[in-house]
């Protein structure tokens, strides 16, 4: 399945940011999907995921509390509500899909089935 980003940007510290990811086909259902981010220098991290039946959520440590992730199903996209951001936020955000959700929250991400081209966020203090 292809995956297309949007929303991402530069704000400062404290602000809020909203990237949402298309599949190119129904893919809820059938897909886990999530998210990945990717900092210069650092290695690939899972930020959050969402289950292929919607019904579990799943954070990294250092986005709980601050990110949300959820389906719009009118829109048939997933989106990633980044709230409270920090400039080590700062990354290129990947939206991510494959069968099972262990793979994302395990940060198997050399596993992983499917990936967007990554959006830039850039938060600054």
């Amino acid at each position: 399945v292809r995956l297309v980003e949007s929303g991402g940007g530069s704000v400062q510290a404290g602000a809020s940011l909203r990237l949402s990811c298309k599949p190119s086909r129904h893919a809820f259902g059938y897909y886990a999907m999530g998210w990945f981010r990717q900092a210069p220098g650092k290695e690939r991290e899972f930020v959050a995921a969402i289950s292929r039946t919607g019904g579990n959520t799943y954070y990294g440590d250092s986005v709980k509390g601050r990110f949300t992730i959820a389906v719009d199903n009118a829109e048939n996209t997933v989106n990633l509500e980044m709230n409270l951001l920090k400039p080590e936020d700062t990354a290129i955000y990947y939206c991510a899909a494959d069968p099972d959700s262990w793979r994302f929250y395990n940060n198997l991400h050399s596993e992983i089935d499917s990936w967007g081209q990554g959006t830039q966020v850039t938060v600054s203090s």
